[in-house]
């Protein structure tokens, strides 16, 4: 079981959590005047770099809170 560090509740099983997305996301301004085709690529389309990346997770079984996972290097 995979086990991740909820920084409110400490190690917990990864199925109290949700995965929310590449964290650092800048919004859009005006989001009210986008495009569908804009607002679809905003939602959808990332940059997918290769290697370790902070990532956005709600522990939503537990204290629901959002928090960035800040990447780790492998040992």
């Amino acid at each position: 079981m995979l086990h991740i560090p909820c920084p409110y509740c400490g190690p917990r099983d990864e199925t109290e959590f949700h995965y929310g997305s590449e964290a650092h996301v800048a919004y859009p301004e005006n989001s009210a005047n986008l495009t569908d085709e804009e607002w679809a690529k905003f939602v959808f389309i990332r940059s997918n770099p290769k290697g370790w990346m902070a990532e956005r997770w709600v522990h939503s079984a537990g204290c629901r809170r959002w928090f960035t996972q800040q990447p780790k290097s492998p040992a």
